[in-house]
């Protein structure tokens, strides 16, 4: 048994055609090993890639991303398109925590949010090579996932970083990678960086103003964090249509459109339908008013806007 493993003849292993052989198959794994990841980092978004805005903002890669943790995630029913979401938190929880994180531990259902069966209402009839939906202040995605949930492709903007780790975990769940591109920045009417006040336990109410972040939940810890702002004149392709833009800013919104004058200001077959948070209170704690956003917006030609409990809806003459 000793030379069991002993050949009688030459191995031809390295004869020319081998080598060439070798060589062919190396290309070719080396080929689909930088091809799988640049798709990884550049995930495919239809006809828009989305790789680099014109202001130089990547979008965010969620592979890159580290994994939350606690995860609590469930299935938004009730909607026509049921999607999944999963709710953020710091990792633990504080003394008054989302109130859907509050429902699931005790078993209850998820409620339904208004803003993700009135986009799928507003959508449905709609053919998903239309145009893009646009959300601002996506918070954990209850727009996004719902558009996405319906075959569209969205654009969402989004300043929390815990948030952001959500949208991720969504993106997976509702495998929506290739529909929906993230960017990690509080859109408003200039490029550049913005003192951001995030609460703890109630990461939906974090606000640019520090007063708005608080004014429902005073008890709440408060963290200021540096974000990006970008306006979406700035992201978005002037080449690619836009159905709709939902807002939902805490008192941010007037900037928001300020920053999207250019999208704003397109013929009425084009212009996209507007629905943003129309809250006095929130609007206050950012020295804006409705009458200010009102005014802009029919500068704009939007000059019919209805109220849908705290949110208006606006579209063009």
């Amino acid at each position: 048994m000793a030379n069991a493993w002993r050949r009688e003849k030459p191995s031809h292993l390295f004869s020319p055609r081998t080598l060439i052989s070798l060589l062919l198959s190396t290309s070719l794994l080396l080929f689909l090993f930088f091809f799988c990841s640049s798709s990884r980092s550049t995930p495919l978004r239809g006809r828009e890639t989305f790789a680099l805005s014109p202001a130089g903002i990547r979008p965010f890669d969620c592979h890159a991303c580290p994994q939350a943790s606690p995860v609590f995630a469930s299935l938004v029913e009730g909607v026509k398109h049921p999607f999944l979401y999963s709710l953020s938190d710091f990792g633990s929880l504080p003394e008054k925590p989302h109130k859907n994180i509050a429902r699931m531990l005790k078993g209850k259902p998820f409620r339904r949010p208004d803003i993700s069966a009135t986009l799928q209402e507003f959508l449905e009839g709609k053919e998903r090579d239309e145009g893009l939906v646009v959300d601002v202040g996506a918070n954990v995605g209850m727009a996004t996932f719902a558009a996405a949930a319906m075959g569209f492709r969205v654009v969402a903007f989004e300043p929390v970083f815990e948030n952001l780790q959500r949208i991720c975990d969504g993106m997976f769940l509702n495998r929506a990678g290739d529909r929906v591109t993230l960017y990690a920045a509080a859109a408003s009417d200039r490029i550049g960086n913005i003192t951001f006040h995030k609460l703890v336990g109630r990461l939906d109410n974090s606000a640019i103003s520090a007063t708005g972040a608080k004014l429902a939940f005073k008890s709440n810890q408060e963290v200021a964090v540096e974000v990006a702002t970008v306006p979406l004149d700035e992201v978005l392709p002037e080449a690619e249509r836009i159905l709709i833009i939902k807002i939902d800013v805490q008192g941010w919104e007037y900037h928001v459109l300020r920053g999207a004058s250019k999208l704003l200001s397109r013929g009425k077959s084009e212009a996209p339908y507007l629905i943003y948070e129309e809250d006095e209170r929130l609007l206050q704690a950012s020295n804006t008013t409705i009458d200010q956003i009102r005014k802009f917006l029919s500068s704009m030609g939007y000059h019919h806007c209805s109220r849908h409990g705290t949110d208006a809806h606006c579209t063009k003459d």
